[in-house]
């Protein structure tokens, strides 16, 4: 398979997981803000929304291959901040921290895809 066709399926996935992400974030909004609130996040409702908003529109330009570049960047700036404000498992005890540092790595390799989709 070509590494065209390979680039442009990973890509599409993993834009689409942000776009499914994001919708779902709309859907659950209540729920969603209650929990940020919860985690003391500042202005849940506007974070929330602006968040959510990165996901489906960059998450978009990325599955359908416009503007890559910018959509992953997009993609990884809000992947970090989202690790560093809500996966803090280095200030919570076993099992949470475990659960957290997986969820947090995990997002780490999501970054990693997201450089490899937004190149090329």
């Amino acid at each position: 398979m070509p590494a065209q066709i390979v680039q442009a399926l990973g890509a599409l996935l993993i834009g689409g997981v942000f776009v499914f992400a994001g919708i779902e974030h709309f859907v659950k909004f209540m729920a969603m803000r209650d929990y940020l609130a919860a985690q003391r996040f500042p202005a849940p409702a506007l974070m929330l929304a602006a968040g959510s908003a990165v996901e489906v529109i960059a998450g978009f330009l990325l599955a359908v291959g416009m503007a890559r570049s910018f959509a992953a960047g997009a993609l990884i700036v809000f992947t970090l901040a989202t690790n560093f404000m809500l996966l803090r498992f280095w200030a919570s005890e076993e099992p949470e921290r475990q659960v957290l540092r997986n969820a947090f790595l995990i997002n780490i390799a999501v970054i990693g895809g997201l450089l490899l989709a937004g190149t090329g």
